[in-house]
């Protein structure tokens, strides 16, 4: 798994500046992701569905930025858990609407529903390629997101979506502690 098969983290710096979410970074082999992250990341499932039966709650999203330039939208987005509220996840996601049906575009726009939950409720053909696992030190904005003390340790993801044999969507996938 070599990060240069797919999104560059430093590939969203210039839609979401990582000053308030990220420290530092280092990208790892799988074999050192630990658990739980290990569970929650290294799988090709839709990260909406694992969360759900990790946490047992449904998830909602929460858009917290938003780029939306021709047939490409970016979003800064947070998971948080239905039944109590709690961020359980952070995520950066770059679609290309070209390879989106216009029912899925305008559902994605909206921003009422996770990414994972549209594509399976639209029955879009999909791959989920993880590309790279990250070691991430969060900034200070993720560090109140997950309800953290002091900076420590997290685990995330690159990740590409494949649409109908299309590569649709780059994404950042970050777990809570």
């Amino acid at each position: 798994m070599n990060e240069s098969a797919g999104p560059k983290l430093s590939d969203f710096f210039p839609l979401f500046p990582p000053a308030d979410w990220l420290r530092a970074y280092e990208i790892i082999p799988a074999e050192q992701v630990p658990e739980p992250y290990h569970k929650l990341l290294v799988h090709e499932h839709h990260m909406t569905v694992t969360v759900e039966e990790h946490h047992g709650s449904l998830v909602d999203v929460r858009v917290l930025e938003r780029v939306h330039d021709g047939d490409t939208y970016a979003r800064k987005i947070l998971l948080t858990l239905q039944s109590t509220g709690r961020i359980v996840q952070f995520g950066l996601v770059r679609i290309h609407f070209q390879y989106c049906s216009e029912a899925v575009r305008e559902e994605i726009v909206a921003a009422k529903t996770p990414l994972g939950r549209i594509l399976i409720n639209h029955n879009v053909l999909r791959r989920i390629e993880p590309t790279s696992y990250l070691r991430i030190l969060p900034g200070p904005a993720m560090t109140g997101w997950f309800g953290m003390k002091a900076s420590q340790p997290v685990y995330g993801r690159l990740a590409l979506i494949h649409c109908d044999h299309q590569p649709a969507v780059e994404l950042l996938e970050i777990v809570a502690p």
